[in-house]
């Protein structure tokens, strides 16, 4: 995938990497346990694109995503991604993941059966563990059967996720519709 550039920057969780070129964000990267890992992550990603000042609509989807992960309701749905690379089947995912407003989930089933594809939870699944835009594409709100974590590959794993899913105010308590989230997925410390 080709980008013009990629930078880092701030948000509640910790330092988040983003990328972009012509056809839009090349990638975007949740934290890894420092800045300098997030940092050279974005540089094994994009190894021929070099640190950059980003440009006023990379900046306005930077403030965007910044005030996602404190809290607000933007669903950065309308944000353009270069899905050049990304497989058609990974694509459909992600086109329903990110019709999960914030606040909400879906399991790796409910993506299945909205993908006509009841069977393909697991396919659905790794096709999430790759997604190159978290958390623009939200993997986060997307859950295992019975509403538990499932897997997570941000940095911090579940805990990450729940975290993530705590600050879009999911609702994390025992009605019928999220009875069981993260039950069994140990402390959430």
């Amino acid at each position: 995938m080709s980008a013009s550039g990629f930078t880092l920057f701030d948000t509640a969780i910790g330092a988040c990497g983003i990328a972009w070129g012509p056809r839009g964000l090349a990638g975007v990267q949740l934290p890894e346990a420092s800045p300098a890992r997030t940092h050279a992550r974005m540089q094994r990603r994009f190894p021929h694109t070099g640190e950059a000042v980003p440009p006023p609509e990379v900046q306005a989807v930077i403030a965007r995503v910044v005030a996602l992960l404190q809290g607000g309701r933007d669903d950065l749905g309308d944000v353009v991604l270069d899905m050049t690379d990304v497989p058609p089947f990974h694509q459909r995912v992600y086109a329903i993941a990110r019709a999960i407003p914030p606040g909400r989930t879906l399991t790796y089933g409910e993506v299945a059966a909205q993908l006509g594809e009841p069977g393909a939870a697991r396919a659905v699944g790794q096709a999430l563990g790759h997604n190159p835009f978290a958390p623009i594409v939200p993997c986060h709100r997307v859950l295992a059967a019975g509403r538990r974590s499932g897997g997570f590959s941000a940095d911090g794993g579940a805990r990450t996720k729940l975290r993530m899913l705590q600050i879009e105010g999911a609702p994390l308590g025992a009605s019928p519709e999220t009875a069981g989230l993260f039950d069994g997925d140990g402390p959430a410390t």
